[in-house]
């Protein structure tokens, strides 16, 4: 059950280079690719810490990659302004912190950025079910967030399918997107439940081969 849309990888910059993340930065522009993918943690929402809206507008004096900029924070809305300032391109929120989704998801808007919708893999596809017509993507975790290399999760797959399905009935055109142990063979299975965004960190920077890993991603 394949996407019509085309396929894009966003490497996560968690899995670089955090000594020259501009550095790992260009290596996702070489590998021809045009987005980024970047993890905001709080430390609250999410067992670990990573950076904030100084480093986003620092890379983005560097870079001209799409920023894909993901909130994993207690209290997003009130972050909102500082990374749409800061440069971000799209931004995410969680679904499961209590606060204003839809109020937040418009904001984001309000700056001329793109909006997302995250899932965490405990959390059911309904739950961000009435968000669909709001926002231009959704991510579903496919570990549990906060730390890079962990393996996917293959429950989540049936979750992908039926968000994939919601967004086909109701003629969307969202992307669906995914993060959490994503490399060539979990790729693969993502995309016949109709994803077609992929976040990919440790495969992406540990790559022998950026270019053929790349290739092998996006294609259909």
């Amino acid at each position: 059950m394949p996407s019509a849309l085309d396929l894009i990888l966003a490497p996560s910059i968690l899995a670089g280079d955090h000594a020259a993340l501009s550095g790992s930065a260009k290596i996702v522009e070489e590998s021809g690719l045009k987005w980024i993918h970047l993890d905001i943690m709080d430390g609250h929402f999410v067992p670990n810490l990573s950076f904030g809206p100084q480093t986003i507008a620092a890379l983005r004096k560097t870079s001209n990659l799409f920023f894909d900029t993901h909130l994993m924070l207690d209290n997003p809305h009130l972050y909102v302004e500082v990374f749409a300032q800061a440069g971000a391109d799209l931004i995410s929120i969680h679904v499961e912190p209590n606060y204003d989704i839809q109020a937040t998801l418009s904001k984001i808007r309000s700056y001329d950025c793109q909006t997302g919708i995250v899932l965490n893999p405990n959390t059911p596809a309904q739950a961000v079910e009435k968000y669909l017509t709001q926002v231009d993507l959704v991510l579903i975790m496919t570990v549990q967030p906060g730390f890079g290399g962990q393996k996917f999760q293959h429950q989540m797959l049936s979750k992908m399918k039926t968000i994939h399905t919601w967004r086909k009935q109701q003629n969307l055109n969202f992307r669906l997107e995914v993060d959490g142990g994503i490399d060539l063979e979990t790729a693969s299975l993502c995309k016949a439940n109709g994803v077609d965004t992929f976040v990919a960190g440790t495969s992406f920077f540990k790559a022998e081969n950026k270019k053929a890993f790349v290739e092998k991603i996006t294609q259909p």
